[in-house]
This record gives structure tokens, sequence and C-alpha cells, in this order.
């Protein structure tokens, strides 16, 4: 038994296995991302497991899309096998006198491989049972198609591999009829030195049903061995050459919905190109390769500030070519921008549009309704929609009718956007059930799978490529592929410019909607509005006792007057309202000095602070003409954060606790302040102030929403289950008996 278990310790197959954890463990982190990330660890909260456990090709998860990631987790694969080969040859010298040594490396290599695919079906069967609903006959056919494309890409590999070995073979035939050559003990004698090897060997892997004994070599000179092991390490570049070119080929042909492969397809593929570089910048470069990285990254900055290079993104339909005229972005600029006179000029617009509103409403004195929605993905997309849908439904439409303002942040504003549209749409003549739930279906349609598959296959690997809104060119990036995508699920309704819904907006067709950003310089707000706003830049104060403070948010449409702002685009309005960091590109705005935007929901993620200050701004108006204020409040996550304790579950966790507490209960910081400051201006207000709240709430944590751009039918479905609830059924209830 002992000698058994000896055999098996210096099997190849487990040498290799220890060999990979003492040298360049930096190449086994890309195992650890995709280990981490099919067990739901690794970016959790982005969704990034369902990128590989339910992959989407053309709008549907089948044995295709299921194939598409077979063959790119075969490319990783053999990447892995290309690099781990060129790295360590000089440790398995024995591999270079049998036949087809790198297909005999391979198959001993394929522990690690082996137990990813296994672990990967393992989840993918639990995700597509739970969070699918698929059923076990739909399961086997999405394995069969992963194996399918696995297979088939091995397949191609090893042919592509054996063919090399026969030219390798033919090459070195003069080689071998000159045994001279190769052989130490017939050439003059001469001390040779082949140090020490990392690994000991007695046995591998002939195939993978036969055990082969290790050889000695030690009668081959080196110059033999480098030569056999340098002629394979030219045929393995070659084939990472290839997969990149691919990738860069694919990068080129994305807006053809038949080359956006599933986001995980595109993932590893970059994983197997910069696996293969990896690879091969520690064998050629050695110890040199971190001073030639540093350099690389040098001579990027060096471009980027001489700006021929620019990676950042920018808000589609706004001029940045008018450099001569950018506004200034400064204390004295914004206090300039906010003077008494401009203040006066747009509360006198606005107040031209609530008198508008009022007409409309055929009372007295009507109650004014003001929707808040928070962020959260696609979750807080689809429970706003389907909110609104019925609300819609138990007042009979005078919901909408009712409604002045809609403001919030990220994915919420998507779902009210969205459904505002409809309600346009609809009175425009056009033949729309605002109930229909394919709507819902809609906003809850996959933005993560293009998002990323853009990410590595046209941001990080192809050339510029560029698209016009209007007079002016912007680049194609990941953020155009979120928009684009997300004007597709919204059957092209949103593909408008804010200059479209003026005069709608204006005459109180339909509700005002503010649509919020963060400066990431200062976390001042950045506040898009089809309507001047100026007077939403400070908190109105009585100047008679406290000094006014400076400003804190930005009227967009004044500030960038001269930069054609009313050609933005809504998708893009959206998209800045919502762009989570990484996920999406922060926005860069043209003023001096630049500077960049984020996801609102950083400041403001449910929408309550821009409520009180328009509010406070209109109280006079809102008490002589309305019978009091109703605040709507939808939001993706229950009150005070008790479905989900900040506890230390590990000694990790209970070491990074303190610095990442204030991380973890942001947004629950934020409810607290704002519902201070609601419950002291109700207290002070001269009219009644009503708020009544929608939240997603869920008993089973395991059937909840992730904070995402994409969502499984489970997800949704529990979202549907929760718009129904005790809770929000009651809250209807209300909003239906206020507006009677």
């Amino acid at each position: 038994m002992k000698a058994r278990l000896s055999g098996i310790y210096h099997s190849f197959a487990v040498q290799l296995v220890f060999l990979h954890f003492r040298k360049y463990q930096a190449l086994l982190i890309f195992w650890f991302v995709l280990f981490s990330t099919v067990n739901g660890t690794f970016m959790k909260t982005f969704g990034a497991d369902s990128l590989y456990l339910a992959p989407e090709y053309l709008g549907n998860v089948n044995s295709f899309s299921m194939a598409i990631v077979g063959i790119a987790v075969g490319m990783f694969i053999m990447s892995w096998n290309i690099a781990t080969f060129i790295l360590f040859c000089k440790q398995f010298r024995f591999l270079a006198a049998t036949t087809n040594p790198f297909l005999k490396y391979c198959i001993n290599n394929a522990i690690i491989p082996l137990a990813f695919i296994l672990f990967f079906f393992f989840k993918a069967y639990q995700y597509a049972h739970f969070k699918q609903l698929i059923s076990n006959t739909e399961i086997l056919f999405l394995f069969g198609g992963f194996i399918a494309g696995l297979v088939f890409m091995l397949s191609a590999s090893f042919i592509y591999f054996f063919r090399a070995d026969r030219s390798i073979f033919r090459k070195m035939m003069p080689v071998y009829n000159d045994p001279r050559s190769y052989i130490t003990h017939l050439q003059p004698v001469k001390e040779v030195h082949f140090g020490s090897s990392l690994i000991e060997v007695e046995s591998y892997f002939d195939s993978p049903v036969s055990v082969k004994p290790v050889r000695n070599v030690s009668h081959y000179t080196e110059e033999f061995v480098e030569s056999v092991f340098k002629r394979h390490h030219f045929a393995a570049i070659i084939s990472v050459f290839v997969a990149f070119l691919f990738l860069l080929g694919i990068g080129f042909l994305l807006d053809y919905p038949i080359f956006q492969l599933p986001a995980a397809a595109s993932i590893t593929i970059l994983f197997s190109i910069l696996m293969g570089v990896a690879g091969a910048i520690s064998y050629f470069l050695q110890t040199w390769s971190i001073p030639y990285l540093v350099i690389f990254f040098l001579l990027l900055n060096l471009f980027y500030k001489l700006e021929w290079i620019d990676p950042r993104n920018k808000a589609y339909g706004i001029n940045y070519w008018n450099k001569s005229e950018r506004p200034a972005y400064t204390r004295d600029g914004l206090l300039k921008l906010c003077n008494k006179d401009s203040v006066a000029a747009d509360k006198k617009n606005m107040l031209t549009i609530l008198d508008a509103w009022k007409q409309k409403q055929g009372k007295e004195k009507p109650l004014l309704v003001i929707i808040n929605t928070s962020g959260g993905g696609h979750r807080s997309a689809s429970f706003t929609m389907s909110v609104l849908q019925q609300l819609d439904s138990i007042t009979n439409g005078g919901m909408m009718k009712n409604t002045f303002l809609i403001n919030g942040a990220s994915g919420g504003m998507i779902g009210a956007a969205y459904f505002r549209e409809l309600y346009l749409r609809k009175q425009q003549g056009h033949k729309i059930h605002l109930q229909d739930i394919q709507y819902t279906n809609d906003v809850a349609g996959d933005l993560l799978n293009p998002l990323f598959t853009s990410f590595f296959a046209r941001d990080l690997t192809a050339p510029a490529q560029k698209f016009s809104v209007g007079p002016y060119r912007y680049v194609k990036d990941r953020a155009y592929a979120f928009e684009q995508k997300l004007n597709d699920n919204s059957r092209g309704y949103l593909n408008k410019q804010l200059k479209d819904y003026v005069s709608d907006e204006k005459a109180a067709r339909i509700p005002l909607m503010f649509f919020n950003s963060v400066i990431t310089r200062d976390s001042r707000k950045m506040l898009i509005s089809t309507q001047p706003v100026r007077f939403m830049m400070q908190a109105p104060q009585d100047t008679t006792d406290i000094p006014m403070p400076d400003p804190d948010v930005v009227d967009y449409v004044s500030f960038f007057t001269k930069q054609d702002p009313y050609s933005t685009r809504m998708l893009t309005a959206l998209r800045m309202n919502a762009t989570f960091p990484v996920v999406l590109p922060n926005v860069w705005l043209p003023s001096e000095p630049v500077i960049d935007v984020m996801d609102a929901g950083l400041r403001d993620n449910f929408g309550m602070e821009t409520t009180l200050r328009f509010l406070t701004s209109f109280e006079t108006w809102i008490k002589d003409n309305t019978a009091g204020v109703l605040i709507v409040q939808i939001r993706d996550r229950g009150a005070g954060g008790w479905e989900m304790p900040y506890v230390s579950e590990d000694i990790g966790s209970h070491v990074t606790k303190p610095f990442l507490l204030l991380q973890h209960n942001w947004f629950k910081m934020m409810e607290y302040n704002q519902n201070d400051m609601l419950h002291y201006y109700s207290r002070s207000s001269v009219f009644p102030v009503h708020k009544i709240v929608f939240q997603y709430a869920t008993g089973n944590q395991e059937d909840k929403a992730a904070l995402n751009f994409h969502l499984t039918k489970r997800e949704l479905n529990n979202i549907r289950l929760s718009v129904m609830n005790e809770e929000n059924t009651a809250g209807y209830k209300k909003v239906a008996a206020m507006l009677k």
C-alpha cells in the first residue's frame, strides 16, 4: 500500500499539481477566478456566476450557447497547458524522448481542468434547476452542448499539435541521423550541468488509460532537449496568437447579434490570451519581466497624457469639440450659474408646468404625486415597472395623470422611464396595454452579457470603432453596448434625445423626470432634466440667519448650454444614472477642469433628497393649489437592512469587517438620514405630506434577485410575487383611496 501511494505521489500528473503551486502561482489566479466565479463567490453582486451557469446567446440559454462556452473553456485549458509547458519544460526533460511530448504533457496536466469541469457541472445543475427552473431533460441537453463544444476545441487543438509534432520530427531528422549531436557519450568529454529538478517523477500517463515508467534522458545533450522543446514553443505561441486574432475579429463584429458571444465565452477567451502572454513574457524575459511591464505601463500613461489614446467614455449626444467655451467647474463658476435672476427664471418656467399639470387634474386642489424609485439594477427596474403597472390598474389610469415628478437612481429609473414612454405612446394613439406582462419582461431582459462581451472583446482588445449621434462621433465601448441592448430590450422606444421630451413635459402630458448622477470629484449631483432647474443647485436657506451654502447640485442643461445638452440621448441619461463602478465606465464631461460622473445611488439612492428640495422650492404654490403631496417610494430592498445582517462568519471577514463597514452600510446610513430629513420637513410643512412605500422583499434570501443587470426566471418570478405581497397590496389600496 505504501509503495502504491508513493507511486501515485511520484506520478507526473500529481507532481505537476504540486509544481503549479510551487512555481508561477500567478497563473493559478486565472483558475481561482473561474472557480470562485462559478461558485458564486467572485463578483457575486454583479451576477458573474450567471454568465457561466446560464450563458445567453441571441437571447436564449440553450445547448448552443453552452457549446460556445465549452469551446472557450477548451481554449483556456489549452492555453493553460501551453503556458505551463513553456515555463516548466526544464523540469520534465524525459518528455523530449517521447513521441508527441506536448500531448502527453496535456494528458498528465489534466487534474485541475477536470476538477473545474466537474465542479462546473455540479454548480450548473444547481443553478439551472433551482434558479432557471429548467427540467432535468433540458439540463442534459445543456450539458451535452457544453461537452460537445469542449471536445470540439480540444480535438481541434490536438489535431493541430499532432501536425506540429510531425513537422517538428521532419525538421529534427538531420539531428536524429547524427547520433553524436544529441548523445553525450559519443561526444568529446565535457562537464554537463542540468541543474536539479523541482519534481521527482517515476511514471507518467502515456495515454489516458496507460501508464509508463519515466526514461532516463541524462545521456541526451542539453542542446538536443532544448531544440525539441523550443520548436514546440513556437507552435504553441502561434495558437495563442490565433486566439487573439479571433477575439479581435469578434470585437469588430459586435454590432451584429450573431457575433455577440455569451459573456462567459469572451471572458474565458481573454483569459486564454492573457495566460499565454503571461507565460511567454515569463519565459522569454525571465527576471526582466517586471521591469518591462513597468516600462509598458509608463508608456501607456504617457500616451494617455499626450491624448494619443483616450479610453474615457463620453455622454452620447453632447459636444466635446467646442473646447473654447467649456464651462468652468469651479466654486465661482457654479455660484455664477445659479445666481438670483437665473433661479427666478427657472422657477417661473417650472410654475407654468405646475399650472399646466393642475389644469389637467379637473380638481380645484388635486393631490400632487411624486414617485421616488431606488437603484438596484434589474431587480429594481422590474419591480418598479410591475408596481407602476399595478398602480395604473388600481387607479384606472389615474396614477400617471396625478404624478408630476419621477426621480431616483439606477435600475428603478430605467423601469420608470420605460413605463412613462409607454404611457406617452398610449396617449398618442398607439395600441398599448400598460398592464401587459411583456413590458416587465422587456426591462428584465439581460444587459450583462453584451456589456461584458464588449468589455473583453472590444474595450480591451479591438482598436477604436466609432458611431455618430447627430454631427458628433464617439468611440464604441461597453457603454455603447449597454445602450444598444437596452434600446433593443425596450423595443427602440427609448431611442430619443432630451429635446424630444421637452414639449410633452412642458405641457404636463407626462411627468417630469430628474436623472441624477454623482460627480466623482466631490460627490455633487449632476441633475439631468429637460427643463432648466438651477433652483435645485442650492438648498433653500433663510440667509438672514444661515449663510447660503455652496451649490451641491449641477444643472446639466444650464451648465453645458454651449455643448448642445438637449441632444443627449435618453439612453445615455439613463446610463449615467446607472453607472455602477467597474461594470460601466464613468462618463467624463467637457468642463474645465474635466469631471466625470457615476451611479446616482452613491448620493441619493432613494430619491428623497431631491424630492424634498423640489417641494421646498415650490411650497407656496403647493400650499395654494394642491391638497398636499403624496410621495410614492418604490424600493428594491426592505427598510433597515434586516434581511442581510453584516456578521463575521470567518477569521477573514472578522479582519476586513472594520474596513468594509462603511461600504456595507452605505445605503442604510443614507436611509436613516433621509428619514430624518422627511420627518423634519413634514413637521414644518405648510401642507400635508404623505408617504406610501412599496418594497421588494422576500422571506427566502436564496430567491432574492442579485444586484446586477441579469435576472433568472426564479428571480423574476420572486419579484412578481413580491409585487402583490400583503404590505404592497395594502399600499395599492391606500393610493387608490387617496386619488379617488
